[in-house]
């Protein structure tokens, strides 16, 4: 898994903003007025849709996020300020354009899978004054994002002239433009970063019949060559992202379940937005779309993924390494309250583990077996040196937690930098406090914190200390 490094990237989103409505229920009898299932409605939802699922993945991304979009008067406009407000999305950049009816999709689902759909909405484009406010307010504030995201569902806010003038300011101030494309005719989004055409639009774009790997290549090159992009990408559903830059590859797909397609793409576009934002290279960016859609089609509904989600979703598919169960104090208080959220127990203990000995393993067995989840608190170098002497640690700190996270009962490890790992633990708030039996009669630091203290006792003859020792005396010998 890429390491963000806590970023929090500013990203602008322009686009088709939507209401996603969702009626989830179930069937076991036929109409006796027409030969159609009779839904018994059990559910009802009201999402953000359209650029605005892309918001929602940036959001649990953890982006800084601003929209501009075109919206009416009418009640699915009031809806969506509302739904970006509950979000803490600011609606400064709203127009609005009196008479437009703003889209509202309203999905029938039953036993997870979508049986219709039907719409009520404006496509008419959008007035030359809103597009006129729109690029004048774009050229005031472009300077103050790392990267623009264009989200066009064809609905009248991306016009042909709006678009070409956006990605022409954006390229004068050096922003990349990522588009979620939409008809036969690209010409609009010349010059942009890259787009995310599926294959069934990039063949109409191109006017070539993607039908096997060499007209994949045809045309993942000729749309890169035509529309002046950096990068050309083409998304192959089940068969993963085609990527070309002057080299073709193909990322393929890692879903293992797909419950609903439903926002997709928007997923994978913010993804991309957020990685390249991020820093992050464009093969990196890539593998984490991958696996941020595979987590949102295995849910129902315009979906996304967080980053926990996303980092969980591929340890199960045995593709993270010992690093990534290494977690920042941002990045483990955020995480333990999803688990939490969850129903999760979550299980705290902390030491040195310099050397690690069956004691150890044994000791963190036993801590495991008190929860669902272990984390464990590692003491900074400078922390044992205090505690221990300037002859240890052993091993530095990022060896420590490299070897801890690699071992199966550790789900989580984070280092701490005081002498005792209370701000630690107040940060966490575990529901399970382990220590050693030595603590037994003593006061332990953040018992008053957490529901349970829990003392285990060690294994005779196996320590740190003990190992040292024998060496020590080995070489004298």
């Amino acid at each position: 898994m890429i390491k963000f490094q806590d970023k929090t990237p500013k990203i602008l989103v322009i686009g088709d903003l939507m209401v996603d409505h969702y009626l989830l229920g179930s069937s076991d009898r036929i109409s006796p007025e027409s030969p159609v299932p009779i839904i018994d409605i059990e559910n009802e939802n009201t999402l953000l849709g359209g650029a605005g699922n892309v918001i929602n993945s940036l959001k649990s991304l953890g982006s800084d996020i601003d929209v501009v979009s075109v919206l009416g008067n009418c009640d699915n406009s009031h809806k969506l300020k509302k739904l970006l407000q509950e979000i803490n999305i600011s609606t400064k950049y709203l127009i609005i354009e009196e008479g437009r009816l703003a889209s509202r999709k309203t999905r029938i689902i039953v036993s997870k899978q979508q049986v219709v759909r039907y719409d009520r909405e404006s496509t008419n484009e959008i007035s030359l004054n809103s597009q006129k406010t729109i690029l004048d307010t774009f050229k005031k504030i472009i300077s103050s994002y790392d990267i623009v995201l264009l989200s066009d569902y064809g609905k009248g806010v991306l016009t042909v002239e709006l678009t070409k003038s956006l990605i022409k300011t954006a390229k004068e101030y050096d922003k990349k433009v990522l588009v979620d494309p939409k008809g036969r005719d690209y010409s609009k989004y010349k010059g942009a970063y890259l787009l995310t055409p599926n294959k069934k639009e990039a063949s109409e774009a191109s006017n070539i019949n993607i039908i096997d790997h060499d007209s994949l290549n045809l045309a993942i090159t000729e749309l890169k060559s035509k529309l002046d992009l950096e990068v050309s990408i083409i998304t192959l559903s089940e068969d993963g992202v085609a990527v070309y830059d002057g080299q073709f590859r193909i990322h393929p797909t890692i879903a293992r379940e797909v419950f609903d397609v439903t926002g997709a793409g928007d997923t994978i576009i913010a993804s991309l937005g957020f990685c390249l934002a991020s820093g992050i290279n464009i093969d990196d960016a890539l593998e984490f779309a991958n696996l941020a859609a595979a987590v949102v089609v295995g849910k129902i509904g315009s979906a996304s993924a967080t980053l926990d989600e996303i980092n969980e979703y591929e340890s199960s598919i045995n593709k993270s390494s010992s690093e990534e169960h290494i977690k920042t104090l941002k990045e483990i208080v955020s995480l333990t309250k999803d688990l939490k959220s969850k129903g999760k127990r979550i299980v705290f203990t902390n030491g040195c583990f310099d050397l690690i000995h069956m004691g150890h393993i044994s000791y963190l067995e036993s801590a495991k077996g008190f929860g669902d989840i272990l984390i464990v608190g590692l003491n900074s170098d400078r922390s044992i040196t205090a505690l221990k002497g300037k002859e240890r640690p052993i091993n530095m700190q990022s060896d420590r937690a490299y070897i801890l996270a690699a071992l199966e009962v550790v789900d989580y490890v984070v280092v701490f930098d005081e002498d005792t790992p209370y701000n630690l633990i107040n940060a966490i708030k575990p529901n399970i406090l382990v220590k050693g039996s030595d603590y037994d009669g003593k006061v332990v630091a953040g018992q008053d914190i957490v529901d349970e203290l829990q003392l285990i006792k060690f294994i005779p003859n196996k320590s740190s200390s003990l190992i040292i020792q024998k060496i020590q005396k080995s070489k004298k010998l």
